[in-house]
């Protein structure tokens, strides 16, 4: 698709000035991006710029403004995710004393975020910095929930094994027991944490997910 067709180009114009930066002059090409996300239009934007624009020597070309902010906040998120990752499995590892345990809160996750894609998709976000953001949040949302569950299945497993030895029925029953348990508390922490994210889904300003 050609750029013409998903951007608005504006070129500085009017009294003669001389513009610099850093001790060198430059000038200034204005775009609005429309109709699509950022990334993918500056992924076009550069093949065709580093195709079509020739240069004389000592002129170079680059891009600042929005994209520039995003840039940064990428290679941000970048470094915070995987060390937030690594944090929340250390805690698990503390609090359930097992790292098989711990493996299986941070494994039931992707399930969490499967649905998040697919949200996303449906209401035709782009990804953003935005996004991305509330996918950590989500992840957050659903260790919290894995955490609540496996303590309370524990708990369940637990007065099965006093009475005795325990069969197979004993343990599906004391898996039903547990979940059943937590349904409702769960459902309300999620409810809590949605509400209080839906002003960002539904926001139109700098930064919104659309």
């Amino acid at each position: 698709m050609p750029l013409s067709q998903v951007t608005t180009l504006t070129v500085s114009t009017g009294a003669p000035e001389i513009a610099s930066e850093g001790g060198l002059l430059r000038s200034i090409v204005f775009l609005n991006v429309r109709g699509r996300d950022m990334g993918s239009f500056m992924t076009d934007a550069e093949a065709v710029v580093e195709k079509q624009l020739k240069l004389p020597p000592g002129y170079y070309v680059s891009w600042s403004g929005q994209w520039e902010n995003q840039v940064r906040a990428k290679a941000r998120l970048q470094v915070l995710i995987p060390a937030g990752i690594a944090i929340i499995f250390i805690l698990l590892y503390f609090t359930f004393h097992s790292a098989l345990e711990a493996s299986m809160v941070m494994l039931s996750v992707p399930f969490a975020l499967v649905g998040g894609v697919y949200l996303v998709s449906a209401l035709g976000y782009n990804m953003s910095v935005a996004v991305w953001v509330g996918f950590i949040a989500l992840y957050g949302v659903a260790v919290e929930t894995g955490v609540v569950m496996v303590i309370y299945l524990h708990e369940a497993l637990d007065k099965k094994l006093l009475a005795g030895p325990v069969t197979e029925q004993d343990i599906y029953d004391a898996t039903y027991e547990g979940a059943v348990l937590r349904l409702r508390p769960k459902l309300m922490t999620v409810a809590v944490a949605l509400l209080g994210l839906v002003p960002i889904m539904w926001s139109s300003g700098t930064g919104a997910t659309s």
